[in-house]
């Protein structure tokens, strides 16, 4: 990647990138106790060179290009969500689901966006979510079955934020459905 211009975008992402090198310098660089912290300098550093992208034009921006918008056509589209319902049980990334059908990461966000109003992991989120429903409406929580326990096999491993979710979509806690 390189860079295209020395012009900024705009005068707003300039001074961004003016208040992260100041900030990394005046707290991070010239404070010995900081400074010894490789973690805390690697993550200032990425801040500051995430801002240089924001900043200047370059070379890791394209457009979106007419093979793009070709691949993400509705039929490809329902060839990744359908692999998507078939593997919900496994750990699958979007290079995963774009593998599957034959077409690029970048082609298939953009067509479930275009098709579908969503991200392919979010496409999976409410896949997950629609089996985790299931299964706490099939529980025997006399047999042990537990919120926890189903939410966890459906990859939900921070169970308030699967609650919350939980709630917003279907109205009821999930323990409320466990126990119907």
């Amino acid at each position: 990647m390189r860079l295209l211009d020395h012009h900024p975008v705009s005068e707003a992402a300039a001074r961004r990138l003016r208040d992260a090198i100041r900030h990394v310098d005046r707290h991070i660089l010239t404070d010995p106790e900081v400074a010894r912290v490789p973690l805390v300098v690697a993550s200032a550093l990425r801040h500051v060179a995430a801002c240089v992208l924001a900043t200047f034009p370059h070379s890791g921006v394209r457009e979106e290009s007419a093979g793009d918008r070709r691949d993400s056509r509705p039929a490809t589209i329902h060839r990744a969500a359908a692999y998507i319902e078939a593997h919900a049980d496994t750990d699958i990334a979007p290079a995963d689901i774009a593998a599957a059908a034959h077409i690029s990461v970048r082609a298939l966000h953009i067509g479930f966006r275009r098709h579908l109003g969503t991200t392919p992991m979010g496409y999976l989120r409410t896949v997950r979510m629609a089996h985790a429903r299931r299964d706490l409406l099939a529980a025997d929580p006399a047999a042990g079955d537990t919120v926890s326990g189903i939410a966890s096999r459906w990859g939900f491993h921070h169970h308030g934020r699967f609650g919350a979710t939980y709630r917003r979509i279907y109205g009821e806690l999930p323990v409320q459905t466990l126990f119907r």
